[in-house]
């Protein structure tokens, strides 16, 4: 329709109503805000497993990780 906003990244394009392209620009910048916060965390040598708060719910699954092979060794005795 005349007048919606198409909206592309590297993920895919989206047709947005006009009435409603406001309210994308702005979940848009909250979106580019977060992912350039957890890029820097992920540079920085964080996991992802512990920005995305993994650790509990794997191991209430029963799975283990390990951060390394020499930890993976050392757990095993």
């Amino acid at each position: 329709i005349p007048g919606d906003a198409i909206i592309a990244d590297e993920d895919g394009v989206v047709v947005v109503p006009r009435h409603s392209a406001p309210t994308a620009l702005e979940a848009s910048k909250k979106r580019v805000a977060n992912e350039e916060q957890k890029g820097a965390k992920l540079a920085a040598g964080e996991l992802g497993l512990d920005i995305y708060k993994m650790r509990e719910p794997l191991a209430k699954a029963g799975l283990v990780y390990y951060d390394s092979l020499t930890d993976f060794e050392k757990r095993r005795g």
